[in-house]
């Protein structure tokens, strides 16, 4: 069971590394949060405001899986927090730019995209965690999912019916 053990956590943190194709996407930024920060701070215009929010929540949610792996999933909650913190931040500053999404989709795709690919790597974390230990991450995987069902219903909103 230990060598098993052993290959999960060096092909998790291969994946952190972006050695792993297919977890490259969550540790791709080449951003740093104090740079993410300051420019997210000057930005006037609102999409790519949300943009860099998108890629700081990101960068969040990286060193939440990082910290588990360290310390524990203890180690990772405030980092998840911060995660859906700023996912939130990029949602509210596009509902802010009063653009209707499903005919000026920008930004509000990319935010679909980054919480259908954040969702795999959240459920991901859920299963490495302890039973008893899964609560947290399974309301921050909730919260996402109701977040992510917002943006979708933006982009698609229901057509009403024809009499």
């Amino acid at each position: 069971m230990q060598p098993l053990r052993h290959f999960v956590r060096v092909l998790v943190l291969a994946s952190l590394a972006g050695i792993l194709p297919a977890e490259s996407a969550l540790s791709a930024p080449k951003d740093t949060e104090a740079e993410l920060l300051s420019r997210i701070a000057r930005e006037t215009d609102q999409v790519r405001k949300a943009k860099l929010q998108i890629r700081l929540a990101r960068i969040k949610l990286a060193e939440a899986i990082a910290a588990s792996e360290r310390s524990g999933i203890e180690g990772s909650h405030k980092m998840l927090h911060a995660y859906l913190e700023q996912v939130k931040n990029a949602w509210a500053t596009l509902q802010r730019t009063g653009r209707p999404a499903h005919k000026k989709p920008q930004g509000f795709k990319e935010l679909d995209i980054a919480l259908r690919e954040d969702s795999r790597f959240i459920d991901n974390l859920r299963r490495r965690v302890s039973f008893l230990d899964r609560e947290p991450v399974e309301k921050i995987a909730a919260e996402v999912e109701q977040l992510r069902a917002e943006v979708l219903k933006a982009l698609f909103p229901p057509v009403e019916a024809k009499k």
